[in-house]
Protein backbone atom coordinates (compact mmCIF):
# COMPACT_ATOMS: atom_id res chain seq x y z
CA UNK A 1 0.00 0.00 0.00
CA UNK A 2 2.78 2.57 0.92
CA UNK A 3 4.54 1.61 -2.51
CA UNK A 4 1.44 2.73 -4.38
CA UNK A 5 0.99 5.69 -2.56
CA UNK A 6 4.47 6.48 -3.38
CA UNK A 7 4.10 6.01 -7.10
CA UNK A 8 0.74 7.95 -7.00
CA UNK A 9 2.45 10.82 -5.85
CA UNK A 10 5.04 10.18 -8.13
CA UNK A 11 2.52 10.41 -10.89
CA UNK A 12 1.46 13.60 -9.51
CA UNK A 13 4.77 15.04 -11.11
CA UNK A 14 3.40 14.39 -14.32
CA UNK A 15 0.37 16.34 -14.08
CA UNK A 16 2.11 19.30 -13.69
CA UNK A 17 3.21 18.66 -17.75
CA UNK A 18 -0.35 18.79 -18.11
CA UNK A 19 -2.58 21.66 -19.66
CA UNK A 20 0.42 23.83 -20.15
CA UNK A 21 -1.59 26.50 -21.36
CA UNK A 22 -1.86 27.24 -17.10
CA UNK A 23 1.77 27.35 -16.94
CA UNK A 24 3.39 30.28 -14.95
CA UNK A 25 6.86 31.00 -16.89
CA UNK A 26 9.45 33.73 -15.50
CA UNK A 27 12.82 34.34 -16.62
CA UNK A 28 15.40 36.55 -15.71
CA UNK A 29 19.37 37.00 -16.55
CA UNK A 30 22.12 38.86 -15.81
CA UNK A 31 22.55 41.63 -18.14
CA UNK A 32 26.17 42.42 -18.42
CA UNK A 33 26.75 38.53 -19.50
CA UNK A 34 27.82 38.01 -23.26
CA UNK A 35 25.84 34.49 -24.20
CA UNK A 36 27.63 34.43 -27.60
CA UNK A 37 30.55 33.54 -25.48
CA UNK A 38 29.24 30.30 -24.62
CA UNK A 39 29.02 26.91 -26.99
CA UNK A 40 29.31 24.14 -24.28
CA UNK A 41 27.57 22.90 -21.09
CA UNK A 42 26.83 20.21 -18.52
CA UNK A 43 24.73 19.05 -15.52
CA UNK A 44 24.75 19.69 -12.10
CA UNK A 45 22.71 17.30 -9.92
CA UNK A 46 18.84 17.52 -10.23
CA UNK A 47 17.49 18.78 -6.73
CA UNK A 48 13.84 17.46 -5.96
CA UNK A 49 11.79 19.00 -3.41
CA UNK A 50 8.92 16.71 -2.43
CA UNK A 51 10.11 13.43 -3.81
CA UNK A 52 9.74 12.83 -7.86
CA UNK A 53 10.56 9.56 -9.67
CA UNK A 54 14.10 8.89 -11.33
CA UNK A 55 12.10 8.24 -14.64
CA UNK A 56 10.53 11.60 -13.96
CA UNK A 57 14.00 13.37 -13.42
CA UNK A 58 15.23 11.76 -16.09
CA UNK A 59 12.97 13.16 -18.55
CA UNK A 60 13.59 16.83 -17.28
CA UNK A 61 17.50 15.71 -17.58
CA UNK A 62 16.82 14.51 -20.97
CA UNK A 63 14.30 17.58 -22.27
CA UNK A 64 16.82 20.27 -20.96
CA UNK A 65 19.59 18.12 -23.14
CA UNK A 66 17.70 18.52 -26.07
CA UNK A 67 16.55 21.70 -25.77
CA UNK A 68 20.40 23.38 -25.34
CA UNK A 69 21.54 20.91 -28.18
CA UNK A 70 18.71 22.62 -30.17
CA UNK A 71 19.94 26.45 -29.22
CA UNK A 72 23.37 25.03 -30.66
CA UNK A 73 24.93 24.28 -27.09
CA UNK A 74 27.21 20.67 -26.95
CA UNK A 75 27.04 18.45 -24.32
CA UNK A 76 30.67 19.11 -22.62
CA UNK A 77 31.15 17.20 -19.40
CA UNK A 78 35.36 17.66 -19.53
CA UNK A 79 35.27 21.88 -19.59
CA UNK A 80 32.16 22.75 -20.26
CA UNK A 81 31.02 27.01 -20.62
CA UNK A 82 27.95 26.70 -18.73
CA UNK A 83 26.82 24.58 -15.84
CA UNK A 84 22.76 23.81 -15.45
CA UNK A 85 21.00 23.08 -12.67
CA UNK A 86 17.09 21.95 -12.81
CA UNK A 87 15.04 22.02 -9.40
CA UNK A 88 12.17 20.24 -9.24
CA UNK A 89 9.66 21.26 -6.14
CA UNK A 90 5.79 19.99 -5.28
CA UNK A 91 3.78 21.65 -2.78
CA UNK A 92 0.91 20.89 -1.35
CA UNK A 93 -1.32 23.92 -1.07
CA UNK A 94 -4.96 24.83 0.50
CA UNK A 95 -7.25 27.59 -0.92
CA UNK A 96 -10.06 28.89 1.21
CA UNK A 97 -13.38 30.33 -0.07
CA UNK A 98 -15.91 31.49 2.34
CA UNK A 99 -19.63 32.20 0.84
CA UNK A 100 -22.02 34.10 3.00
CA UNK A 101 -26.03 33.73 3.07
CA UNK A 102 -28.63 35.82 4.91
CA UNK A 103 -31.51 38.16 4.58
CA UNK A 104 -33.01 40.54 6.58
CA UNK A 105 -30.91 44.15 8.34
CA UNK A 106 -31.22 47.48 7.02
CA UNK A 107 -32.85 48.76 4.18
CA UNK A 108 -32.45 52.38 3.02
CA UNK A 109 -33.87 54.05 6.20
CA UNK A 110 -35.86 51.15 7.37
CA UNK A 111 -35.34 48.04 9.53
CA UNK A 112 -36.99 45.38 10.32
CA UNK A 113 -36.04 42.17 12.24
CA UNK A 114 -32.13 41.23 13.33
CA UNK A 115 -31.14 39.47 9.95
CA UNK A 116 -30.06 36.41 9.91
CA UNK A 117 -26.39 35.33 7.83
CA UNK A 118 -24.46 32.39 7.33
CA UNK A 119 -21.28 31.65 6.10
CA UNK A 120 -19.73 28.36 4.67
CA UNK A 121 -16.33 27.85 4.38
CA UNK A 122 -15.07 25.54 1.46
CA UNK A 123 -11.37 24.34 1.52
CA UNK A 124 -9.61 23.34 -1.81
CA UNK A 125 -6.50 21.62 -1.26
CA UNK A 126 -4.40 20.71 -4.26
CA UNK A 127 -0.77 20.63 -5.31
CA UNK A 128 1.67 22.92 -7.27
CA UNK A 129 4.53 21.93 -9.24
CA UNK A 130 7.84 23.95 -9.98
CA UNK A 131 10.30 23.87 -12.57
CA UNK A 132 13.41 25.89 -11.87
CA UNK A 133 16.19 25.61 -14.78
CA UNK A 134 19.28 27.87 -13.46
CA UNK A 135 22.72 28.23 -15.67
CA UNK A 136 25.51 28.93 -14.63
CA UNK A 137 28.79 30.40 -15.49
CA UNK A 138 31.20 27.01 -15.33
CA UNK A 139 34.24 29.25 -14.61
CA UNK A 140 32.40 32.04 -12.15
CA UNK A 141 30.46 29.83 -10.50
CA UNK A 142 27.71 33.08 -11.10
CA UNK A 143 24.02 32.36 -12.49
CA UNK A 144 23.38 33.79 -15.57
CA UNK A 145 19.97 32.65 -16.36
CA UNK A 146 16.91 31.40 -14.80
CA UNK A 147 13.79 29.99 -15.80
CA UNK A 148 11.00 29.25 -14.14
CA UNK A 149 7.64 27.07 -14.39
CA UNK A 150 4.77 27.34 -12.33
CA UNK A 151 1.66 25.05 -12.75
CA UNK A 152 -1.45 23.91 -10.43
CA UNK A 153 -1.68 19.83 -10.78
CA UNK A 154 -4.78 18.56 -11.81
CA UNK A 155 -4.73 15.80 -14.09
CA UNK A 156 -2.58 12.87 -15.97
CA UNK A 157 -0.69 13.48 -18.93
CA UNK A 158 -0.96 10.59 -21.76
CA UNK A 159 2.33 11.15 -23.26
CA UNK A 160 4.71 12.05 -19.94
CA UNK A 161 7.80 12.50 -22.11
CA UNK A 162 6.56 14.75 -25.08
CA UNK A 163 4.83 16.81 -21.79
CA UNK A 164 8.34 17.25 -20.14
CA UNK A 165 10.08 18.19 -23.53
CA UNK A 166 7.25 21.06 -24.53
CA UNK A 167 7.65 22.90 -20.79
CA UNK A 168 11.48 22.80 -20.73
CA UNK A 169 11.03 24.32 -24.41
CA UNK A 170 8.40 26.87 -23.10
CA UNK A 171 10.99 27.73 -19.89
CA UNK A 172 13.57 27.82 -22.07
CA UNK A 173 12.22 29.58 -24.73
CA UNK A 174 14.07 33.18 -24.23
CA UNK A 175 17.49 30.81 -23.50
CA UNK A 176 20.11 32.70 -24.45
CA UNK A 177 18.75 36.12 -24.15
CA UNK A 178 19.16 38.36 -26.52
CA UNK A 179 21.10 41.76 -25.54
CA UNK A 180 20.06 44.96 -26.53
CA UNK A 181 22.73 45.13 -28.54
CA UNK A 182 22.24 41.61 -30.31
CA UNK A 183 19.69 40.94 -33.02
CA UNK A 184 19.07 44.71 -33.81
CA UNK A 185 19.78 45.81 -37.05
CA UNK A 186 21.26 49.42 -37.26
CA UNK A 187 20.77 51.89 -40.08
Amino acid sequence: MKKMIQFAFCCLVLLFFSACSSLKITTDYDRSVDFTKYQTFDFIELDVQGAISELNQNRFIAAIKAEMEKKGFKLDESDPDMLVNATAIIEDKQSVTADTYGYGGYYRPYRWGGGVTTTNFDVYEYKTGSLIIDVIDASTRQLIWEGTGNKEIDTQVKDPDAAAANVVARIMAGFPPVSSTQGKIRL
